[in-house]
């Protein structure tokens, strides 16, 4: 298919908004040609991956933007960054890296994205209208966004992220087409009891789920309650964008274009239904374990992935009360959440009783863990995923009043009741 562009973009690449512009249009046109677009679209916001740290070439992209004049062209907010800036020491990262890592970080504030430093910006006041069409990277964010927002984007790599920031325009296929976004497969979760779908640990283990089962394809799912919050579809969606290439779910009844399953399935049979019974989701709760079978040493806890909203850390307070935690417990969040917290008053009264609270960062891309690795505790689906392979550590998957209850004991302790 060959890539029609609109005079407006061919002005772009003539250099008409100046040459950071022109080599973002021409990365854009490039990757809509490989993609199989017919044609560019106008974005109305990005949100960018490639301000964390992955090697040397991602900072030298950035300046070389910066050094060209390149700003952003639409509203746009940053991910994580692979340090801590407000708690400097906590990243145990050398000289060199922690400098490369910061001037990344510099770079992309100084093209002009806002300094969310979240791959929750969506809990920073970042979200767009319904049927917007954006340029998202960071697989939550772009599961999220289309999903329970009902905007419009495909899952965007580095480098090309900033480039649609810098034009305002995407490749127009995929998600951003109707045809695309319609499920294709149905998860039904009706026969699981009401007990368990009432549970926050069931989310993620739901996500992982429809990650290893659907790939790329959009699912609708059945039989989520209709006030399902959006913490709990937050984590769904994270933990389906890791175990799998989940860009867009369909909860029918409770993400806006699905009021019900004839509507997320465009009028059309599904290619496959799965009826998820207790003893399938129980083996996708278990695969998100790694330590060893019988064992109950933790070395440390860690939530926050994507990044803990203020709710979860009500959340937390209540379940923690008083009563001080035996094993490190890091909760990483964005500086929008951190300030809500503050004015609530949660926050000294969590970091009394041990709470490490992490911002710009996570614990899983930069090294925050005990140095010497063992087992983490978690109730992220996302950081039981990627945990082993990025930090060496095994993981134990519970529950937050899991996670809480091990912390407090130094031991793992779950209640295994309503997954019987």
């Amino acid at each position: 298919m060959t890539l029609a562009l609109a005079a407006a973009d061919r002005a772009l690449l003539e250099g008409a908004q100046g040459p950071a512009a022109a080599m973002a249009m021409r990365i854009v046109a490039e990757a809509g040609r490989l993609m199989g677009a017919a044609s560019l679209i106008a974005v109305e916001s990005a949100h960018l991956d490639g301000c964390l740290y992955h090697g040397d070439s991602g900072v030298h992209f950035a300046e070389r933007m910066v050094s060209l004049g390149g700003s952003v062209a639409v509203p746009t907010t940053l991910n994580v960054g692979a340090l801590d800036l407000l708690h400097p020491g906590r990243v145990r990262f050398d000289p060199e890296t922690r400098a490369m890592a910061r001037r990344l970080m510099a770079a992309s504030e100084a093209l002009g994205a806002r300094p969310t430093w979240t791959c929750a910006p969506y809990q920073a006041g970042h979200r767009p209208r319904l049927g917007a069409h954006v340029a998202w990277g960071e697989s939550n964010a772009v599961a999220f966004v289309n999903s329970v927002l009902g905007a419009r984007t495909n899952r965007l790599g580095d480098f090309l992220d900033l480039c649609c920031a810098i034009t305002g325009r995407a490749p127009c296929y995929g998600l951003h087409l109707d045809g695309e976004r319609r499920a294709r497969l149905v998860i039904d979760a009706s026969v699981l009891s009401d007990r368990l779908r009432a549970l926050d640990a069931f989310y993620p283990v739901l996500g992982a789920f429809l990650g290893s089962e659907a790939g790329s394809t959009v699912a609708a799912i059945t039989g989520l309650p209709n006030d399902t919050d959006e913490d709990r579809l937050k984590a769904l969606g994270a933990a389906a964008a890791s175990t799998g290439a989940v860009g867009l779910f369909r909860a029918v009844g409770v993400t806006p274009e699905s009021p019900d399953l004839s509507a997320a399935l465009g009028g059309v049979e599904p290619e496959r239904r799965i009826v998820i019974t207790p003893e399938m989701l129980r083996a996708s709760r278990d695969r998100l374990s790694t330590a060893a079978a019988g064992s109950d040493a933790i070395d440390a806890v860690a939530v926050g992935s994507p990044h803990f909203s203020p709710a979860e850390f009500r959340a937390l307070a209540r379940l923690s009360g008083d009563a001080r935690f035996s094993v490190p417990f890091y909760a990483c969040t964005s500086r929008a959440s951190l300030e809500a917290i503050e004015r609530e008053g949660l926050r000294r009264p969590l970091e009394a009783v041990g709470l490490q609270i992490i911002v710009d960062t996570c614990v899983v891309v930069a090294p925050i863990l005990p140095p010497d690795a063992g087992v983490l505790m978690t109730n992220s689906g996302k950081f039981a995923f990627y945990a082993p392979a990025n930090t060496g550590f095994a993981t134990i998957y519970g529950s937050l009043a899991d996670c809480v209850a091990s912390a407090i004991a130094g031991k793992v302790t779950r209640d295994e009741s309503a997954w019987a």
